[in-house]
């Protein structure tokens, strides 16, 4: 048994969550697509400061976790933010985070 195996599955979400925003390229990409507020058609790598082959590979892992849409035609692929999926994670990220954020317990120390 794989030890990740050992914990529920809304927890292996929100760690495969987590990895796939951990990079900065993928943030960038987010945010470009976001900003674009239409599918992007043709090469992404032109407006990052990444080669295409990095591109590449981060796209694959934002798609592999259903954070974007991508679709070849011809020689073109069209990128999309998948918004329903976002907005899922993005809510189970806040619930899990709910009790954390109200816990009245705090740790800070007094530097004097």
């Amino acid at each position: 048994m794989i030890k990740k195996d050992r914990f529920n599955n809304d927890l292996q979400q929100l760690a495969a969550f987590a990895k796939v925003l951990a990079h900065p390229a993928r943030l960038a990409i987010l945010q470009f697509l976001s900003q674009s507020k239409t599918c992007i058609s043709g090469d992404i790598s032109e407006h990052l400061p990444l080669s295409r082959t990095t591109v590449s590979q981060h796209l694959s892992e934002l798609k592999k976790l259903g954070l974007i849409h991508g679709e070849i035609e011809g020689t073109k692929v069209n990128y999309c933010l998948c918004s329903s999926s976002i907005a899922s994670f993005l809510t189970k990220m806040e619930a899990f985070f709910e009790p954390i954020k109200n816990c009245e317990m705090s740790c800070e120390t007094n530097h004097e």
